[in-house]
């Protein structure tokens, strides 16, 4: 039973409630004034054609609204935040410490003593993740933890 306890001890330690989460991109905004000709078509059997066309055309207008918005590299990795950033195959965990013209000098999570350099064409700007709280985990260990407390009562009645 002691060696049980010792090893749920221990998984706690080492469990975080951040984790590294990808940021999504905000769709591009839908222009109002295609909105509002397209609500105030008439809707007569005689303008079928002309809906066939607005139809067409907002099709048109929401395939263009979805092709994906250039990211700013520079904009998104703001200075002292940790992230986790893809540069040429390898995976980084840094600490943004400021923007030298188009290059990125950040440090390594765990050695603030080591400098790295990457410059912004480098860096993956898909697989940018910015270092969060996750409140779903938060949750899941509270619950383990009051069971595990509700465990340690029953095993003392018994």
């Amino acid at each position: 039973m002691q060696k049980y306890l010792y090893l749920i001890i221990i998984s706690f330690s080492l469990i975080s409630c951040y984790t590294y989460q990808v940021k999504k991109q905000p769709d591009a905004p839908i222009d109002p004034k295609q909105e509002s000709r397209n609500r105030t078509a008439p809707s007569t059997a005689n303008n079928i054609p002309n809906q066939a066309k607005v139809a067409v055309a907002e099709s048109k207008n929401q395939n263009a609204s979805q092709t994906p918005v250039p990211i700013n590299v520079q904009e998104k990795l703001a200075p002292n935040k940790n992230y986790k950033i893809d540069v040429d195959g390898k995976s980084y965990k840094i600490i943004v410490d400021r923007w030298e013209r188009d290059s990125l000098i950040a440090h390594p999570v765990r050695s603030p003593k080591i400098v790295l350099k990457f410059h912004k064409n480098q860096i993956d700007s898909e697989k940018i993740a910015e270092k969060r709280f996750s409140q779903p985990i938060a949750d899941i260990i509270t619950v383990l933890v009051y069971a595990g407390i509700g465990v340690g009562i029953w095993a003392l009645l018994q």
